[in-house]
């Protein structure tokens, strides 16, 4: 934890955090009745609550009367109710709950301050995104549930951009198309999720709605409101079709996904989806000295306590599934589909049945005839036209005209010979079919940028050359200046020599006239 930035203090106050639910766990809670008839609970083994107490930084008494009470506020007035054992042990279990999840969420956040880019830096992200995959177990609950209806979502998605979207593109282009068809999952979404007729929505208004309200009358209204929905099964709406089903509980109703069908088992739905955490629970959270923790509860703090009902698991998820969703369609997903060759976690072992299932509710056969049908390229003439223009000489080096015109005098070039069933004009882009065509273009791009690489190289290696000549030449024309200027500087000095001995001859020979004439006087 120290790599990714994380403080010592820090480090430990996540691991007594994590210590604190491990020992939530391990309270017992027994019911006993008061003199007054009511119901209440009283702890078993208080040691566990001390030592919460100790690792937190609060009174163990405040904490046990947290888990033995519960103060409902309603038009400024409180009421003090003690709980049962059932209530208490829901409300450690919530607070259990809810102290890891915002554990959790908050070594997220903090881990993305810790990797975040700076403000200097290019923000480019790639996200990762590890989907388990569906859950169709013995017996699934509300957990499944919800889990299959993310799938669900994210099946929808790999629709939308690959079977769906790119079919929707070629007749927006007026590209000559016959509709391959496919299972469209939708409907099944539109079944959990519609915000006034979906389960979701059902499931919210039972758990909001007061009175007797249990998992079977959450179970029977689902069975009318749904008894005509093709992909909604339970034992209602099999008795409002005269058809019976041995494998289909009182107490269960069944979903046929894209992915096969699933029965869900109702008992817990209203609980796990309400998953309340007392007020009492929080505000004590909030009087720990505990300063991690505390930042973790910020509801318990009397200025923000508030009457409004927190939201629900469901319509939480729900919330974030959308997020998600946005996400996802603002990128360029790419996807990699994982198979499960067997059920017994063999290696070697492959299950042709298992594996033709899976191929066939993910919808990759569908995605391979599309992809076979299609066009595996697809892109805007101006972009083709600015990667590929240098494989002919009327493009290169810029064309002035339209871009799809540019495009098809490119690809009509017979240096390029590509053959015509091989591509296809739409309105705003060219498609390519196959991919070994778009590698030849590729190639010859390659080829040409060689080409175009050794013409630059050719002329610099002139241009310098010619550099060297005028730099030689130049240096020659010094050193042949230098050379006839010594030459004559040599030559004018033996002439300067010889001038100078001639003159000494003739003032000697005149010197000697001097002398003789002198003797003979």
């Amino acid at each position: 934890m120290k790599i990714i930035g994380l403080k010592d203090t820090e480090v430990t106050s996540i691991l007594e955090i994590a210590a604190v639910v491990l020992k939530l766990g391990n309270i017992e809670i027994k019911g006993q009745f008061q003199a007054n008839g009511m119901a209440s609970c009283y702890i078993t083994n208080s040691q566990y609550v001390k030592e919460i107490g100790s690792l937190i930084g609060l009174d163990s008494v405040t904490l046990e009367n947290a888990f033995s009470v519960r103060t409902v506020e309603a038009r400024q007035e409180k009421v003090v109710t003690t709980l049962n054992a059932n209530q208490a042990t829901y409300a450690r279990d919530a607070l259990a709950k809810n102290m890891y999840d915002r554990l959790f969420s908050w070594l997220v956040q903090r881990i993305n301050e810790s990797i975040k880019a700076s403000e200097f830096q290019v923000k480019k992200v790639m996200g990762v995104l590890d989907i388990y995959g569906f859950e169709i177990l013995e017996d699934n609950s509300f957990e499944q549930f919800i889990i299959n209806y993310c799938n669900e979502k994210l099946q929808q998605i790999f629709i939308q951009m690959t079977l769906k979207e790119e079919q929707e593109e070629y007749k927006r282009e007026g590209i000559e198309w016959s509709h391959i068809t496919f299972f469209d999952n939708e409907i099944i979404c539109n079944l959990i999720e519609d915000n006034t007729n979906g389960i979701l929505a059902v499931l919210d208004e039972e758990c909001l709605r007061p009175g007797n309200v249990t998992d079977a009358t959450f179970l029977t209204k689902l069975g009318l409101k749904f008894k005509n929905h093709q992909h909604f099964k339970s034992k209602a709406t099999q008795n409002e079709k005269r058809i019976t089903d041995i494998t289909l509980a009182d107490n269960a109703f069944r979903i046929e996904h894209y992915a096969g069908q699933v029965t869900y088992n109702t008992e817990g739905f209203l609980d796990k989806n309400n998953d309340l955490l007392f007020r009492d629970l929080s505000q004590a959270m909030w009087k720990a000295k505990h300063e991690l923790l505390k930042s973790l509860f910020p509801e318990g703090d009397p200025k923000n306590s508030s009457l409004k009902r927190p939201p629900t698991v469901g319509f939480q998820f729900r919330a974030s599934v959308s997020t998600l969703m946005k996400n996802l369609y603002a990128k360029n997903p790419n996807y990699i589909r994982c198979l499960k060759p067997n059920d017994t976690k063999k290696a070697s072992l492959f299950d042709e049945k298992l594996v033709r299932t899976q191929v066939q509710y993910l919808g990759l056969l569908e995605n391979v005839r599309v992809r076979r049908a299609g066009f595996a390229y697809r892109q805007v003439y101006s972009a083709f036209l600015n990667r590929y223009k240098l494989l002919s000489r009327e493009t290169w080096p810029r064309w002035e005209g339209d871009a799809r015109v540019g495009v098809e005098a490119l690809l009509n070039d017979p240096k390029v010979s590509i053959p015509k069933e091989e591509i296809k004009y739409g309105r705003t882009k060219v498609f390519i079919r196959t991919p070994k065509t778009l590698f030849d273009l590729e190639e010859l791009r390659r080829q040409k940028l060689n080409e175009l690489a050794a013409l630059i190289q050719r002329i610099y290696r002139g241009w310098r050359q010619r550099k060297l000549f005028l730099l030689m030449r130049k240096s020659q024309i010094l050193i042949s200046a230098f050379y006839r200027g010594n030459h004559q500087r040599q030559k004018y000095q033996k002439m300067r020599y010889s001038a100078l001995l001639i003159q000494a001859y003739i003032r000697g020979w005149q010197v000697r006239d001097l002398l003789t004439c002198s003797y003979k006087d």
